[in-house]
């Protein structure tokens, strides 16, 4: 699997491509896919991440079993390895968990065709999710006597109701693209040929709010949904007073005031 990187209007595409093998995962390819995204994290000019997979038949169907052969040591000596030095050896799973990387820029799951295990683990760990109507998606590890292993069933749990979460988790069912929109799986569906276009539209929509204002409710959104409201609300009000005197909430303000679109810098 490579990954295709592009970027116009503020925004970035990142395209998992090896559509034979219906964009399946390989630890080179997740390593290229972690080091795309960090660039885009770094560059002032992105501002959305969209992600997407080759072709028409597959968003990503979890590891390629012809490409990730058993590590040849044993998993306790290599999960005290580093991410990519245990991927050298075999094992991959840990580079399939992007929280370590710290983006802070949205990320739209853009899904086409059959969104499977690891590659649902992957929508689910970006903040928007839109389908074309041939979508799918399923957690299907427990057919074949596994777990998903990065959160994937707990990131389910969070998304969805816990009814619809679990029934997908301990069955491994797949469910259509009709379905993933009545439950809240994903929020919007199109044609296949109008979803990345779909996918842009949103993107643009984001893009043209206040560059580090975007981040930082995706930031506290992840980082405090935990907390008791006393201290969300309080980090709430840190982060406002951080952005307070920002060049672009100025700018907002003063656009609002003069009645005209703002022009936001990322400052």
């Amino acid at each position: 699997m490579t990954v295709n990187m592009s970027t116009a209007d503020h925004i970035t595409v990142l395209e998992l491509d090896d559509a034979p093998a219906l964009n399946a995962l390989t630890p080179e390819g997740l390593m290229d896919l972690r080091r795309a995204l960090r660039a885009a994290q770094d560059d002032d000019a992105v501002r959305v991440i969209i992600l997407t997979g080759a072709g028409e038949r597959a968003f990503c169907t979890g590891a390629n079993l012809k490409k990730t052969f058993p590590p040849k040591n044993g998993f306790a000596r290599n999960h005290l390895l580093g991410r990519e030095a245990e991927a050298l050896d075999g094992g991959y799973t840990r580079l399939l968990d992007l929280s370590d990387l710290q983006i802070w820029k949205p990320m739209i799951a853009a899904v086409n065709g059959y969104c499977l295990g690891g590659g649902l683990e992957l929508a689910l760990q970006c903040d928007l999710r839109i389908a074309s109507t041939s979508a799918s998606f399923a957690l299907p590890e427990v057919k074949v006597a596994s777990v998903p292993a990065v959160g994937g069933a707990q990131a389910l749990l969070r998304a969805i109701p816990s009814a619809h979460a679990m029934k997908m988790a301990l069955t491994g069912d797949r469910i259509d693209a009709q379905t993933a929109l009545d439950i809240g799986l994903v929020s919007d569906l199109t044609d296949p040929e109008a979803l990345l276009p779909e996918a842009r539209a949103i993107a643009a929509r984001i893009a043209a709010n206040g560059p580090l204002a975007v981040q930082m409710v995706k930031k506290l959104s992840q980082e405090t949904a935990h907390l008791s409201p006393p201290e969300f609300m309080a980090q709430s009000n840190t982060a406002w007073g951080l952005l307070r005197d920002s060049a672009d909430r100025i700018e907002g303000r003063t656009a609002f005031g003069e009645k005209r679109a703002p022009n936001f810098t990322g400052n």
